[in-house]
């Protein structure tokens, strides 16, 4: 009731096993759907994924922003706490840039530790920001990317939160370069490897080669990327695949067609067919364990459809 009982240190425990058993030690790659909502969180661990994502451009998009690093450590801490805390499954977060210079990355991890998220991945790039799959990224120099991920590490408090080091320099000076500064990152002390936009199974193969920590792909619509299965992935040495803002996306789709029903035909009882029901939805937030702490609470029947 109210919020799983798994703590936070005990998420990023979890976190580290399952990602030691990756396909780089011989085990199965290890999937992170997106979740913008504390509720999806639920419906993401109900169906038996490995851990939550929680996508920066999602927290801006759902504010209404574009994902141009409008959003601040406040808003994306406690958002991303309050769909952490709503599953026992690890959540990794995007914390963008780190939201300022290295000092404020070191808060920024604190803050997030404290939010109950198991990790978070921090980018090299520097505001205006843009989604990884656009072209024309402004990306900071080497030292100042080091410069973020060490100060990252060495803020946390648990040394089991994980600190992720993103690069886009792929999209801007080529796969050498940006394996080089991955190899970089991981010695500034990265446990994980996100190489944005990859263009083929063969470039993510060339990260595995160049670094020995787990390396994320990220398999987001639209963007530079072929949407590659799992099993092409962890045949090319990827440990982790999220699906950043597919949730979103399929959410935003099916509230747009129902919208347009009701305006074309008065009522949205051509779409009723297609949603969660209430039954289902009441199991989703377990509404029968709040009943068994308050009997006044679930003492009714839940209606069928109107038919």
């Amino acid at each position: 009731m109210l919020y799983p009982s798994t703590s936070p240190a005990q998420k990023r425990l979890d976190l580290r096993r399952i990602l030691a058993d990756g396909p780089r030690n011989g085990g199965t790659i290890k999937q992170f759907p997106g979740a913008y909502t504390p509720i999806s969180a639920k419906l993401i661990e109900e169906k038996g994924y490995d851990g939550v994502y929680i996508s920066g451009a999602v927290i801006a998009n759902e504010l209404g922003f574009p994902d141009i690093g409008l959003t601040t450590l406040t808003e994306v801490a406690h958002r991303a706490g309050q769909i952490a805390r709503m599953t026992n499954l690890p959540a990794i977060v995007d914390a963008d840039t780190g939201f300022g210079e290295p000092m404020n990355v070191a808060r920024t991890v604190q803050e997030l530790e404290d939010a109950g998220l198991a990790g978070c991945h921090i980018e090299d790039q520097f505001n205006p920001k843009r989604c990884g799959h656009l072209d024309n990224k402004n990306i900071v120099d080497e030292d100042t990317a080091i410069k973020r991920i060490r100060a990252a590490a060495q803020a946390r408090r648990d040394e089991n939160f994980l600190i992720m080091a993103r690069t886009d320099l792929r999209g801007v000076d080529g796969l050498d370069a940006a394996v080089d500064r991955m190899k970089a990152l991981v010695d500034a002390g990265a446990d994980a490897i996100f190489p944005e936009a990859m263009k083929d199974l063969g470039e993510f193969e060339a990260v595995r080669e160049a670094v020995d920590v787990p390396v994320l792909a990220n398999m987001t619509e639209f963007g530079k990327s072929r949407l590659y299965t799992t099993d092409e992935l962890s045949g090319s040495g990827v440990d982790m695949v999220i699906y950043p803002v597919t949730l979103l996306r399929s959410s935003l789709g099916a509230m747009e067609r129902v919208l347009d029903d009701i305006g074309a035909h008065g009522t949205q009882e051509a779409s009723v067919d297609e949603m969660l029901t209430r039954q289902r939805l009441y199991e989703l937030v377990d509404y029968e364990a709040y009943n068994a702490f308050d009997t006044g609470i679930f003492n009714f029947e839940v209606p069928e459809r109107f038919q």
